[in-house]
């Protein structure tokens, strides 16, 4: 009976919901002016389950890969937001060529020693990385920002160590971009990464 009683409440309280601005519902006798709870995005990550030891150290060695190489890529989505508003003031063509050099100079400076020290698997990662936190490839940015030229060369360049500036990053068909995904949810939701707040314009 009190079951019924709670029903039939709850029934009438929210066919009055919209009638009134506030609400009010009683329950069992209490009194509840606004019973909801905006709450924030819950992220619910299946259990990880291995089939095989291999499968496990595999999983292992790709988590401690997009760990490394994550930051990377979120600086890089971050300096091109900055970058691509600055360039947005500058009219003229060549200063704004100028302008991109200096920055690219002062990367290089800064990063040149760190990011020759990637392996290729890391390399590769941080290439998916890159699409995923801008949405364009590694290939798309150096075209758009310096020139195809620079894009073939580098892209060239990356090929002799097996990797492929064009990459895209793709977790709802890649079996690997799935796992990266997934790796990054449990990071940001554990506090090991800080995601970027930031996103490049296509």
């Amino acid at each position: 009976m009190q079951k019924l009683v709670l029903l039939v409440a709850l029934a009438v309280a929210s066919s009055l919901y919209g009638q009134q601005e506030q609400p009010i519902y009683i329950i069992e006798g209490d009194t509840l002016a606004n019973p909801y709870v905006d709450l924030g995005e819950v992220i619910v990550l299946p259990s990880l389950k291995f089939d095989s030891y291999n499968d496990y150290l595999t999983y292992y060695r790709l988590r401690k890969r997009t760990l490394k190489v994550y930051p990377y890529a979120k600086m890089a989505s971050e300096r091109l937001v900055v970058l691509n508003d600055r360039l947005s003031k500058i009219k003229r063509k060549r200063a704004r060529k100028r302008y991109t050099k200096r920055v690219e100079r002062y990367l290089e400076g800064e990063f040149k020693d760190e990011l020759k020290r990637l392996t290729r698997s890391e390399g590769r990662i941080l290439v998916k990385l890159i699409h995923r936190e801008t949405g364009q490839t590694t290939h798309g940015l150096i075209k758009k920002l310096r020139s195809g030229w620079r894009a073939f060369v580098y892209q060239t360049t990356a090929k002799l160590f097996d990797i492929d500036l064009k990459t895209t990053y793709n977790p709802t068909d890649d079996e690997e971009d799935a796992l990266i995904e997934g790796i990054l949810l449990r990071a940001f939701a554990d506090g090991t990464l800080h995601q970027s707040q930031e996103k490049i314009k296509k």
